[in-house]
């Protein structure tokens, strides 16, 4: 079997949702790394944990800092080394962020990288439902040589 990294973050208004995603694919979710935001990851790693069998090992979950506190721009350097698989962020639409700002440059990087990303429950069971989910999948990269090696006037 192939072990994904998975990145799972929710703003305050969709934590509620993402929990229950979470609870609902314990199963699957739970044979994979999960890498998560401050206060998503400790709920994650509650509800992953919570029926675990005695024996059975504690889910593998990475616990960066609070999203207004740097996590997502933590999680935003995780996928340009290539650390991250997927993206699961379910943000919500209605509500002003104060780290409006982070949260726009962290779906740019999960873009920019190519990293599958959903923004919902139903693009996350699409992500996880997907033959390409259980197999090695290697997102086609871009070649960033020439803006690298640009011209620069000064």
């Amino acid at each position: 079997m192939i072990t994904k990294t998975i990145a799972l973050v929710a703003h305050d208004n969709r934590k509620k949702d993402l929990i229950e995603w979470v609870e609902y694919n314990r199963g699957t979710l739970s044979k994979h790394k999960m890498v998560c935001t401050g206060t998503t990851g400790r709920m994650v790693e509650t509800a992953l944990n919570a029926s675990k069998k005695k024996g059975e090992a504690a889910a593998d979950v990475t616990i960066l800092k609070s999203g207004p506190l740097g996590g997502d721009q933590q999680l935003g350097a995780l996928i340009s080394e290539g650390k991250i698989d997927m993206l699961i962020f379910l943000w919500d639409p209605m509500q002003p962020q104060p780290h409006d700002v982070d949260v726009k440059a962290l779906l740019r990087i999960s873009s920019l990288y190519n990293i599958p990303t959903a923004i919902n429950r139903s693009s996350a069971d699409f992500l996880i439902s997907s033959e390409l989910f259980a197999s090695e999948y290697v997102p086609k990269q871009e070649n960033f040589s020439s803006y690298l090696h640009r011209r620069i006037d000064v």
